[in-house]
């Protein structure tokens, strides 16, 4: 039976070049049976990828069945992922973020948790020798997922063994890092055709403190005054996004790329002190400048306070 790789929903670049690296280390070195799929559409950089080098985009499924072999990247929140995700026959969690708990296995499993920047990059140490048998297109797909979770470096997240490994690959492709991640963040920054209810959950996460639920959003953009033009309708648009999701609120953060800064929407008292609390703000309007912050994983969800 062939296995699902897939990563979260709302499908980021990681989530969506990761599983097509796995499966084909999978299928070509070990001769396995497996196919990349998505827990959602991609979003614009992704979707960049996916045209740049040539890779089909991966189906995109609403659940899996009870004992379907599945393996997990990127994630390893069960809120992340397919609801019967614990009937199903889970063989391998390849990820960098810390453990939530709540997954069931049928057996023992290999799970890889490292802390680093990037899912790929682990896969890539995973593959050892046989990361030079990647073809071009695979090797694209695992440099576009490290420098979109880097934000070329500019992450507190980044490790210099993902900057080493993402040299690598592009030299390997004969790629200059900077001119190909302007390419790739000019991608991402292009919001024209969402909604604003798409727009809030294209990067976004599900996260509870202390029994108040969030969905914590975040947009990053080379032109952050493209979505901060749209901040009226975006507030009013999280009201039914967190009415219909089944959070207590919305935290939309907009980080800008060049200026290593984001802006967090303030619709109301509840963000108000969550801003004031959580990163030391001084609110005054419906929005909040704050300097040096780039990564939901390393400084927006550990800060988190209500």
């Amino acid at each position: 039976m062939t296995i699902q790789v897939f990563g979260h929903k709302s499908p980021d670049t990681d989530s969506t070049g990761s599983p097509i690296l796995w499966a084909w280390y999978l299928n070509e070195v070990q001769g396995v049976d497996a196919t990349p799929v998505l827990l959602g559409e991609p979003n614009t950089e992704a979707a960049f990828m996916l045209q740049r080098w040539g890779l089909e985009k991966p189906a995109i499924i609403a659940d899996v069945e009870d004992d379907a072999p599945v393996v997990i990247v990127d994630t390893n929140n069960p809120a992340e992922l397919p609801t019967n995700i614990n009937n199903a026959d889970i063989r391998t969690i390849i990820d960098h973020h810390k453990l939530v708990g709540g997954l069931e296995t049928k057996g023992p499993i290999d799970i890889t948790v490292r802390p680093l920047a990037c899912t790929a990059t682990i896969m890539v140490d995973l593959m050892d020798d046989d990361a030079d048998k990647m073809p071009e297109a695979i090797k694209g797909a695992a440099l576009t997922c490290i420098l979109s979770d880097t934000l070329e470096f500019r992450s507190p997240t980044t490790t210099d063994h993902d900057r080493e490994v993402a040299k690598k690959l592009a030299a390997d492709l004969g790629l200059d890092i900077s001119a190909y991640a302007a390419d790739m963040f000019a991608a991402k920054s292009d919001v024209s055709s969402f909604s604003d209810a798409e727009l809030i959950r294209m990067d976004s996460k599900e996260y509870e403190v202390d029994g108040t639920k969030f969905r914590v959003s975040v947009l990053e953009t080379t032109a952050p005054g493209v979505v901060l033009d749209r901040k009226a309708s975006l507030t009013g648009s999280m009201t039914e996004v967190a009415q219909e999701d089944g959070v207590d609120q919305v935290l939309l953060f907009v980080v800008d790329i060049l200026n290593e800064e984001a802006t967090l929407l303030v619709p109301n008292d509840l963000v108000k002190g969550v801003a004031e609390k959580s990163f030391g703000a001084s609110v005054d309007g419906d929005a909040v400048v704050l300097p040096g912050i780039m990564s939901r994983k390393k400084q927006i969800i550990p800060n988190l306070k209500v």
